[in-house]
Order: structure tokens, then C-alpha cells, then sequence
């Protein structure tokens, strides 16, 4: 079985959320027996995006916002390859929110974790789309009046294959939801409650222990898309964790239509097809 080492040094704080999330991907990642050889993540710029450089694999970085599309182009180059994209409520959510609903919409076969804790971390605090109305931050000195962007009801809308939610301070769950996502054939999404110790003094390891709770273990069905999406809308006092939504869907695979020959990297290159379409436009002296 492949080890995924995770380095002891990194950049971010002492109890920061995100050393649950990387080290519960290690564990998945183990316990699914996968090789490192055959695993990619693409991330853009921000705190979560640093997960890739902590953890044995391959590693593909690219802009803040942009991690979805690279991911996508990444795996129907290689469809060999597990592919996550990893981010962070703030570049996966304002500057990548479009890029986020054709995602879900085209289904392609990745695994997309957002490390969701509710402020913009890297950049000391601000606001971000998920932070809840009246708090107070650099870029809302008297408190967020804009409704917080809720993921789950969007993806759910957008009849995302596979949409869950987890939480960084429960590492047995956590480790669970990431396999079922990973054993998903198609796109799959799941954001993970993650506290902020230094930004955010809200929402805190404390606070979702009080109210965290595994809708799966209740009698919830998951393939039942409107009461997924009731689910989503379900915050304060109590927050449910788990899968809200799974169904299988006709997924973009890199052996359709134009890629039917084989994926892109076992290809080999013929720049006369280049050279035949540069023809038509080039101009006889």
C-alpha cells in the first residue's frame, strides 16, 4: 500500500482546520490502496490550495478561481488519473463560482474539496461568499449584509452526481465522506467545514461540535433531490453533515466522441493535422 507522506512543516497556523482535512485525504487516499503515480490535485492560490504541496502526489497549480477547469482539462487528458480539485470558499466560491456551476453541470469525473471556513484566510480575513450576515471583517466593519452563498443548495439545483458536506474536527467522517466521493464515478463535491482559529472567532471547532450532526444516520434518503436541497437550507442550531445528494448521471469521460481513440497523453503527436488546418489560411504570395 502507497504511503502519502504529509510534511510536518507548513505555512499554515497551529490548529488551523485544514491539517484535519489533509491528513483524513491521507487516510482515504491509503485506505483506498490508491498509487501516488496515478493521483493529481490542482489548486489555485490561498491557504487550501497549499494542501497539494504538503502531500505526496502529483501537483498542478494554477490561478486563483481557475481550479476547476484545470482539472477538468487535466483529466480528459488523462482519465487514468484520479484528479481532485482543491480550494477554498473564497477563490472556489467568488472567483471560481461560475466555473463551479458548469462543473456540476458537465459531470466530469473529479473530486472537488472545498475547505470552507468562511473568510478569505490567506489574505487576513475578509469577507468571503459563505461568511454569515452580521460578522464583522476588514472588508465589513459593520457586518456582512449579504446573504451567505449556500454551495449545497446550488449544486443540489444543478443535480450534482455526488454533493456532500463534512467537517474538519471529525477525521472519522471526514475520511468516510472523501472515499464515498472518491468511489464516485462522476463530479463529485464536497465541502468541509473547516475553523479558522486566526480570522474567524465564530465559527470554531467549539461551536460545530455543538451543533454537527450525520443526516445519513437518520432516515434520510439521499437520492431524494428535494429534500437534499431542504437539507442544504438547514443552519443555526443544528448543521447536518453527510452525503445530502448522490444519483448517477452520464459522465464526460475522455473516451467520447473525439477522444474515442484513447486519452490525449497516450497520443502520439502528428503536427501534419496541425499543419493541414494552418494551410487553409495561409496566404499564396
Amino acid at each position: 500500500m502507497a504511503n502519502f507522506d504529509v510534511l510536518k512543516e507548513t505555512a499554515w497556523c497551529p490548529g488551523c482546520g485544514n491539517f484535519g482535512i489533509i491528513n483524513a485525504l491521507k487516510e482515504a487516499l491509503e485506505g483506498l490502496d490508491m498509487e501516488k503515480h496515478k493521483v493529481l490535485y490542482v489548486s489555485g492560490i490561498g491557504q487550501a490550495g497549499k494542501v497539494p504541496h504538503y502531500i505526496e502526489g502529483n501537483v498542478l497549480n494554477t490561478l486563483h478561481g481557475r481550479t476547476l477547469p484545470t482539472a477538468t482539462g487535466a483529466k480528459l487528458a488523462n482519465s487514468d488519473l484520479a484528479v481532485f480539485a482543491i480550494g477554498g470558499d473564497g477563490d472556489g466560491y467568488a472567483e471560481g463560482g461560475n466555473h463551479f456551476l458548469h462543473a456540476t453541470r458537465k459531470n466530469v469525473d473529479i473530486t472537488y474539496i472545498v475547505h470552507d471556513n468562511r473568510v478569505f484566510g490567506l489574505t487576513k480575513g475578509q469577507a468571503s461568499p459563505t461568511t454569515d450576515p452580521g460578522m464583522v471583517t476588514g472588508t465589513t466593519p459593520e457586518g456582512v449584509v449579504n446573504a451567505a452563498f449556500n454551495p449545497l443548495a446550488v449544486a443540489i439545483t444543478n443535480d450534482t452526481g455526488f454533493v456532500a458536506r463534512s467537517y474538519a474536527g471529525d477525521r472519522k467522517h471526514l475520511v468516510k465522506t472523501l472515499q464515498a466521493a472518491i468511489q464516485h464515478k462522476g463530479f463529485s463535491f464536497v465541502d468541509v467545514l473547516q475553523p479558522c482559529v486566526t480570522f474567524n472567532k465564530i465559527n470554531t471547532y467549539q461551536w460545530y461540535r455543538e451543533r454537527v450532526y450525520d443526516l445519513n444516520e437518520e432516515d434520510f434518503d439521499p437520492t431524494n433531490r428535494t429534500a437534499a436541497w431542504e437539507r442544504s437550507f438547514e443552519w443555526g442550531d443544528r448543521i447536518p453533515i453527510g452525503i445530502f445528494y448522490q444519483v448517477e448521471r452520464p459522465v464526460l469521460r475522455a473516451d467520447d466522441k473525439a477522444l474515442a481513440k484513447g486519452t490525449l497523453v497516450e497520443r502520439q503527436l502528428d503536427p501534419h493535422i496541425v499543419d493541414s488546418v494552418l494551410d487553409k489560411y495561409r496566404v499564396n504570395p
